[in-house]
């Protein structure tokens, strides 16, 4: 094949590429792109990882760590998958980067959000954030805006992650990495705030009237498996202590994992929540709740894509399957 037809077809592909990464997802979507042009590209992303935990990756013990990590997933075990550092820095390690790459996508994918990020000014709170995976997502976003668009008189953003897990040292690790490869040191210091509070969200003494955008990640199913009671209490709670224009951004598994018991019947999560927030009858009459559904699918594939092997990851990185709604507060 001659270098010219070669040249040719690498345009094309470069050009179909391009568009997939600019175009936002419609209603329902079963698929989000491997990559958006709105986010740093995959390998960045991968690297924040690597370069974060590099000593762990070089320990012996690694795969022993993620061997009792998966163990304890597997049986539902959350809290005690978490509940000490070497178990905490193995799974950001192992699943940490495909989850923050899946964010980061959808994230862009959903104009809402997007454009709430390229804003540069926000208040976001990630419940059950303490792994990284969505401060990997917004930091990406946020730093693609300001190398795109230059920085905004008003950059004011500030990210709050709460776990009832001790993820402290993580978020210092890669907040510090954050800091140094992608927001240049200390020169946004005053203007993007991250912060990590350890604390049980189903106390329901959070205050959550402050912010603009709020996400529970491969959460849901943590907070019911902890107390029922307390779940559905902290859901009703997000009616009336999150202020009007407030967006809510849910994900979980798709299929029968997310499905949960309420007395002798099971019902997918998403049901249930849609419920609490939309209305028994939202289907029939959508102002009856205290939210708007912006967005939704009950099954949406992210898959690896080829530019994430540009950058040899040294762990398995996996496609993911989950469902998603997007609530805007009235």
């Amino acid at each position: 094949m001659s270098r010219r037809i070669e040249r040719s077809i690498a345009r094309r592909e470069e050009k179909a590429l391009e568009e997939v990464q600019t175009k936002e997802v419609g209603q329902n979507p079963s698929t989000i792109p491997s990559q958006t042009s709105y986010s740093l590209p995959p390998r960045d992303i991968l690297k924040l990882f690597f370069d974060s935990f590099h000593l762990l990756f070089q320990s012996s013990n690694l795969e022993v760590f993620i061997q009792g990590v998966k163990g304890h997933l597997f049986n539902r075990e959350y809290i005690e998958a978490f509940n000490n550092d070497d178990k905490r820095m193995a799974y950001c390690c192992r699943w940490t980067p495909s989850r923050a790459l899946a964010y980061s996508s959808l994230f862009a994918s959903l104009g809402e959000i997007k454009q709430l990020i390229q804003s540069q000014n926000a208040n976001v709170l990630s419940i059950g954030g303490g792994a990284g995976g969505e401060l990997a997502a917004l930091c990406s976003i946020l730093t693609k805006s300001i190398v795109d668009d230059g920085k905004s008189e008003e950059l004011d953003f500030n990210i709050d992650l709460v776990d009832i897990a001790d993820w402290g040292k993580i978020i210092t690790k890669l907040h510090s990495e954050i800091r140094k490869t992608w927001f240049g040191n200390n020169k946004f210091e005053d203007s993007i705030r991250i912060n990590f509070k350890q604390h049980d969200i189903l106390n329901n003494d959070f205050n959550l009237s402050t912010y603009d955008f709020i996400t529970l990640v491969f959460t849901t199913n943590e907070l019911f498996k902890e107390n029922k009671k307390k779940s559905l209490q902290f859901f009703q709670g997000l009616n009336k202590n999150c202020k009007p224009g407030t967006l809510l951004l849910i994900t979980e598994s798709a299929g029968s994992y997310s499905h949960i018991e309420i007395g002798s019947k099971k019902f997918p999560i998403q049901f249930l929540i849609d419920t609490i927030l939309l209305g028994k009858n939202y289907q029939k009459n959508p102002d009856e709740g205290d939210w708007e559904l912006i967005n939704e699918s009950d099954s949406c594939w992210y898959r690896i894509g080829n530019d994430q092997q540009e950058f040899e990851y040294p762990l398995k990185l996996e496609n993911m399957r989950f469902f998603f709604r997007l609530y805007r507060k009235k």
